[in-house]
C-alpha cells in the first residue's frame, strides 16, 4: 500500500508562513489528483487543497488566496505553501488522494499550530 509521509509543521506566529512537504511512496504522475485535508481539535477532518496531472488547482475557501498547493514529479511529493496564517488553520495536515481519500493510507500527519 501507499505510504504518506508529512513533514513541515510547527509553531508560527499569525501571519507567518510554513511550507508542508508530503513523500509519496509510489511515483504520483500517473495516481493524481492528490490533496492536503487538515483536521483541527475537536473538528471533522476537512478538505484544504488539491492538484491535478493538468496543473490545475483547487483550494478551499477558509485558504482560497493564502494557501498554494504544488507538486515535484521528480520526487513524488506533494507540497503546500501556507501564508498568511490564522490561529484558525491551526490543525494536523495530511496528504491523500483526492477526491477519494485512500483509507488505509493516512500518514501520521504534521501538526501546526499558529499562535503568539
Amino acid at each position: 500500500q501507499v505510504q504518506l509521509v508529512e513533514s513541515g509543521g510547527g509553531l508560527v506566529q499569525p501571519g507567518g508562513s510554513l511550507r508542508l512537504s508530503c513523500k509519496i511512496s509510489e511515483s504520483i504522475l500517473p495516481s493524481y489528483p492528490w490533496g492536503w485535508y487538515r483536521q483541527a481539535p475537536g473538528k471533522e477532518r476537512e478538505y484544504v487543497a488539491h492538484i491535478r496531472a493538468t496543473g490545475y488547482r483547487d483550494y478551499g475557501d477558509s485558504v482560497a488566496g493564502r494557501f498554494e498547493i504544488s507538486a515535484d514529479n521528480a520526487r513524488d511529493t506533494v507540497y503546500l505553501e501556507m501564508n498568511s496564517l490564522r490561529p484558525e488553520d491551526t490543525a494536523v495536515y495530511y496528504c491523500n488522494k483526492w477526491p477519494i481519500p485512500r483509507a488505509e493510507s493516512w500518514g501520521q500527519g504534521t501538526l501546526v499550530t499558529v499562535s503568539s
